[in-house]
């Protein structure tokens, strides 16, 4: 069975099945995006919102400062080699709410083989559409001094 590795900045690391996911909410999502190797898709996905997943894992941030919250970032990883970035913002009610999936269910499919799919309603390509998602990290980057600054 198929699992996602949850870790970086978080109270509570955890490697999740799809059935793991499934004790979250499940929220769908009708999308439409544009597959450069497969043109315009329509499907419709189920699954946890990522923003539940991160915060049932303790996100370190202090919650109450917004921008504390807002330098977060997660990278996600999927086995079929793709890799895309989104920022906390991009979840957080606070900001922009944007309901992003970890799917467990495609076209009324369930994805326990394969393994989860990262969905990102609002995105008009499919580019940040992750297969197989097998790591999630939380955390923030060290920017490094600028120099003569």
């Amino acid at each position: 069975m198929a699992s996602l590795l949850l870790h970086g900045d978080l109270d509570h690391p955890a490697t999740l099945t799809v059935a793991d996911l499934r004790r979250w909410p499940q929220h769908q999502a009708k999308v439409v995006f544009d597959c450069a190797t497969n043109g315009p898709q329509h499907h419709v996905f189920e699954g946890a919102l990522l923003r539940d997943v991160i915060s049932g894992a303790g996100p370190v941030f202090d919650a109450r400062r917004r921008k504390d919250r807002g330098r977060y970032l997660l990278a996600v990883s999927g086995g079929d080699g793709h890799h895309t970035v989104l920022s906390w913002a991009e979840l957080d009610d606070d900001f922009c709410g944007s309901p992003v999936l970890l799917a467990t269910r495609l076209d009324g499919e369930e994805l326990d083989g394969p393994g989860s799919q990262l969905v990102v309603p609002s995105d008009r390509c499919g580019a940040r559409y992750v297969s197989a998602v097998t790591h999630v990290w939380f955390g923030t980057l060290d920017v490094p001094a600028l120099i003569g600054v």
